[in-house]
């Protein structure tokens, strides 16, 4: 069991990281269940596959559990499941000093987060994270969001959670692609400042990918580590310093957008994408050397992940795709700031990008793209 702690004074919490933890969840669960009772919200794909091991364990501990099923997907992100799942926290008497529970990836951990915060101006809540993204990002650090129709994460706000509770056995039962989209998030950490963490994901990703649990259980503790440190350095990204973790994202997220935020193009793809996008846009301002930026987008073409628009199946133009980053909820005083690089490891926050260029770059790296 490894055991990170996330110091936020009186806000602080820890993330467990064990192998079969959803098996033992009842004993890390059982303080955190008033009147015996716990909440669990999740969607029916991970209901099937592992809400049963949760029932258990928590019936075992002698806590009765009130399970709320619904649909997968990113569109149940939005603002009319949100309503539905206030509506029926409301109806299981949901009091303030109970806790409720998110088991799922990012988007049960997003929603959940989200109608904790603003139920009975706020309730408290658990993350059980069962994909790789969630596991090593969303379920850590306290943003709760929901997409509306002007773009991704528009609506939500910060609020952290008492626990998070990751089992990385419960990867054995998502689809390949699931997990690739979730390693993106683990490179992110090594190309935002840990160079030699990059190389490892060169060197090792394949067994992380393979479902081998050392080196799974070693990237999710390391990248949940530097997570938490960010975060208790800037809980609420005012110092620029959380910033960081955004690399790759503005790219992502309006590549998600022209994708409909759908199954075409899922977050970590999108993620993997736009950090191959930032690097080599890095090196066209001369900014990155090209050798750096060239690795990277051979990594992320390596495993299997979208690197340029094409391979992301995204068929905007360059304005088309700026024209979505200007509903990025970063945009400040009509300047959006980018994550660029001076190289692997070397990652910065720029306030003086030209959108225009921007959009120039996008169409000259299609044009140059090679067909695969």
């Amino acid at each position: 069991m490894t055991i990170i702690r996330v110091a936020l004074e009186q806000r602080s919490y820890d993330i467990v990281i064990e192998e079969g933890a959803l098996d033992r969840a009842g004993d890390h669960l059982v303080r955190h269940a008033r009147n015996g009772r716990l909440v669990v919200v999740t969607d029916s794909n991970v209901a099937a596959a592992q809400l049963p091991r949760l029932e258990a364990s928590l019936r075992a501990a002698d806590v009765a559990i009130e399970a709320i099923i619904l649909p997968p997907g990113e569109q149940t992100k939005s603002w009319r499941p949100l309503e539905c799942l206030l509506d029926a926290l409301l109806a299981l008497e949901i009091e303030r000093g109970d806790h409720i529970v998110a088991l799922g990836g990012g988007v049960i951990g997003d929603l959940v987060g989200f109608a904790a915060s603003i139920l009975k101006r706020g309730c408290h809540f658990i993350q059980l994270p069962t994909t790789l993204l969630a596991q090593v990002d969303s379920s850590v650090g306290g943003k709760t969001a929901i997409n509306t129709g002007a773009g991704k994460n528009l609506v939500g706000s910060f609020h952290q959670p008492s626990l998070v509770l990751i089992d990385p056995s419960t990867l054995d039962s998502l689809p390949p692609r699931e997990v690739r989209a979730g390693y993106a998030e683990v490179v992110k950490y090594g190309l935002i400042d840990d160079a030699a963490f990059f190389g490892w994901c060169e060197r090792e990703g394949h067994r992380l990918l393979a479902g081998e649990s050392e080196a799974r259980e070693y990237a999710i503790a390391r990248s949940v580590a530097a997570k938490a440190a960010i975060v208790a350095d800037d809980e609420r990204e005012t110092t620029g310093r959380r910033a960081l973790l955004n690399l790759g994202h503005t790219f992502g997220h309006a590549l998600e957008a022209d994708t409909g935020f759908s199954d075409r193009l899922l977050h970590g793809e999108g993620v993997a994408a736009g950090m191959a996008l930032a690097f080599r846009y890095s090196a066209r301002l001369g900014l990155c050397p090209a050798d750096d930026a060239a690795r990277v987008t051979a990594h992320v073409k390596a495993v299997g992940l979208p690197h340029d628009l094409a391979s992301a199946r995204v068929e905007a133009d360059g304005a088309g795709l700026v024209a979505h980053m200007l509903h990025d909820k970063k945009m400040a005083g009509g300047t959006l700031p980018f994550l660029l690089a001076r190289g692997i490891g070397k990652t910065f926050l720029s306030k003086d990008v030209a959108l225009a260029d921007v959009a120039a770059f996008l169409d000259e790296d299609r044009a140059k793209a090679v067909p695969a």
